[in-house]
């Protein structure tokens, strides 16, 4: 039989194993920051390592034995592991050390509960949460036991564990289906703005590197932001305007981790649908942090396993006042802007961030010479009050030549408005093809 489990407590012993395999590594001070970011308070930290995780605790007996003392000295009553644990091991370890145990995912769920504030994302980790529970249900439940037989007390035949089984299948099939219904929304929004043409940009990154301060230094916004892992955990969306562009949708996501659990991304596939299905991600990176080219590689591993490795992407590397850097746009061969450098929160950059967002943006962008007629006044006013026209000048035959500058869907409408036939004003390159091309 189980121990009764007690309420969660805030002091916490902390397990990291160093293993041979790289990609089963993890950050032990990236741990420390989970640690303190889920509200506990860590005691010590039990390290050790090994060329595999034992099958039955993941860390031996003889690290068992150093953990259940320091459990003993610190009057801890949680332990953490760094790491992935099977439901047995888990099972097993709190047999042993008769307190709760938690792994990494576990962990990083609990903090993902506490961020959530929107429906959507209440719902998202709530079935993250009951995923990971459905395979640990009989953990600690002392109750669950198969009913005993005897005259009243003979029931229908189903255990109590099967009961709540059957009622955490249930919960899991209602949320999918809300899920489903959020989905369709925002697949509906984003029709809309495509509708619309409307660009949008989607931030991603790490987990602190900058995302939501660099979203509030762009959108003049007040969303949530702090040195902390997982500062903001619902999509939030504002309008930009973007020289040669116009206005765009600019998108703040959830930040990515290490070892990121798949059902988390599973769960959370509504949300990081809008980096999937954006025109443009901007993938903020915390220049001062030693350990950058690890955290690129893993949000690139995320944007693959969402569909968004193809996504057209320009990077920023952020934080650069801790470095004494200098803000700057790295270009490729082409001359079309890869890196900006800038600082989000001393905002050092930003005008070259938005030059950088309009370059990637404005690829279909009119610039041209157009010849108007004295008779076309009005379309001479109107690109005058887009702000479109750089310079204006006349021809022998007293014909005005306007050098224009402008989004091409805004000029297209404006040819609609006032019923003109665009490609009577439009080089071929710009032209509209017929719509059987």
């Amino acid at each position: 039989m189980f121990f009764e489990r007690p309420d969660a407590g805030e002091t916490a012993v902390l397990v990291h194993v160093d293993f041979q395999d790289e990609q089963e590594r993890e950050d032990p001070g990236e741990f420390l920051e989970l640690v303190r970011s889920a509200g506990a308070e860590p005691a010590t930290l039990l390290q050790g390592s090994r060329q595999r995780p034992d099958s039955r605790t993941f860390i031996g007996s003889g690290k068992l034995e150093e953990l259940q003392e320091l459990l003993a000295i610190h009057h801890a009553e949680l332990v953490i592991f760094n790491h992935a644990l099977s439901p047995s091991q888990e099972r097993n370890l709190e047999r042993a050390l008769k307190c709760r145990v938690l792994d990494r995912t576990g962990l990083i769920l609990d903090i993902f509960a506490q961020r959530a504030r929107t429906h959507e994302g209440k719902l998202q980790v709530e079935l993250a949460q009951l995923e990971y529970m459905s395979t640990r249900l009989v953990r600690g439940w002392t109750h669950l036991e198969r009913q005993k037989g005897g005259i009243g007390l003979r029931g229908p035949g189903e255990t109590q564990l099967e009961t709540d089984r059957r009622l955490l299948r249930a919960r899991i099939k209602s949320i999918h289906k809300r899920l489903d219904k959020v989905r369709r929304q925002r697949s509906q929004n984003r029709r809309a703005r495509a509708r619309a043409e409307i660009p949008s940009v989607s931030l991603v990154g790490y987990t602190n590197a900058g995302k939501s301060t660099l979203f509030n230094a762009l959108t003049k916004s007040e969303v949530y932001a702090a040195d902390q892992l997982f500062a903001t955990l619902d999509p939030t969306l504002r309008r930009l305007d973007i020289d040669d562009v116009g206005p765009v949708v600019l998108a703040d996501t959830v930040g990515f981790i290490r070892h990121l659990p798949h059902k988390l991304v599973e769960a959370f596939q509504a949300t990081l649908q809008e980096a999937s299905e954006a025109s443009l991600l901007v993938h903020v990176i915390d220049a001062a942090d030693s350990d950058r080219d690890l955290n690129v590689a893993q949000v690139q591993a995320v944007l693959e396993e969402i569909g968004a490795e193809d996504v057209p992407t320009l990077r920023v590397m952020n934080k650069i006042d801790l470095l004494d850097s200098a803000p700057r746009i790295e270009r490729d061969g082409d001359g079309r802007p890869e890196v900006v450098w800038v600082s989000a929160q001393r905002g050092l950059g930003l005008e070259l961030l938005s030059q950088a967002l309009s370059e990637c943006l404005a690829e279909d962008v009119v610039d041209t010479q157009v010849s108007l007629a004295p008779s076309q006044g009005r379309l001479r006013a109107s690109l005058h009050e887009l702000g479109a026209v750089r310079e204006e000048t006349f021809d022998e035959r007293g014909r005005t030549l306007l050098d224009i500058r402008l989004p091409r869907r805004d000029f297209l409408q404006l040819m609609a408005r006032l019923g003109e036939n665009a490609n009577d004003y439009l080089p071929p390159e710009y032209q509209e093809r017929p719509v059987w091309e």
